[in-house]
């Protein structure tokens, strides 16, 4: 069975709570194997702050890279049907050949780092003509100020927000901006099981 997706516990982990989120997104319990989750919160949380305090700069985009590469390799060498895919910084956007939109299509999902405040680590899983469908792992229940980003409550092992593309596409510091082009950082995942053949020549870029 599925999960419901999971909040972070603290001000920091919004990264290793969003990759398990992705396990639990595209694996049922069952499936999963629990040197994913203790190697997941082993190699997060590399981040120190001005004051030298580990664990309190959240997680590092060389650890998330680490972390696919390393799902990687264990999926090959246990049999666990885990998929990861980098992102180039150009490819981290939404709209016409978005390859977050073509993952989303092949029932994957994509840890993004984004602006929430400050960086801040979500899992899309879902988008239609002009927004995507993500979980959020820092709990909110507040509305937001701006109508268009909406907290969904009823899809706990999917969603909890939908965002549109254009606050998603700023390279501003707004919310839920993926900010300046070069600096943007995603990775595509897929359950090798459940992943669905890439359309040879795609029309539609939404699901």
């Amino acid at each position: 069975m599925k999960n419901p997706l999971g909040y972070q516990t603290t001000e920091y982990d919004c990264g290793p709570a969003t990759m398990l989120n992705a396990v639990s997104f595209l694996f049922n319990r069952e499936e999963i194997q629990p040197d994913v989750v203790k190697h997941i919160v082993l190699y997060s949380l590399d981040g120190y702050n001005q004051k030298g305090e580990s664990g309190k700069n959240g997680t590092s985009k060389m650890a998330m890279q680490f972390l696919c590469g390393w799902l990687g390799q264990f999926g090959k060498a246990k049999g666990f049907p885990v998929q990861c895919e980098p992102l180039l910084p150009e490819e981290v956007f939404l709209g016409p050949g978005s390859k977050i939109l073509a993952g989303l299509r092949q029932n994957g999902a994509t840890v993004v780092r984004l602006s929430y405040g400050c960086w801040h680590y979500v899992l899309f899983t879902g988008a239609d003509e002009d927004g995507v469908y993500l979980f959020d792992p820092y709990f909110r229940k507040r509305p937001f100020r701006d109508k268009r980003i909406e907290i969904i409550t009823d899809a706990p092992a999917k969603w909890n927000r939908r965002v549109p593309f254009s606050f998603l596409n700023s390279e501003g510091r707004g919310p839920y901006a993926l900010g300046p082009i070069g600096t943007r950082e995603a990775v595509l995942m897929f359950n090798g099981n459940t992943r669905k053949a890439a359309p040879a020549n795609p029309i539609e870029y939404y699901i």
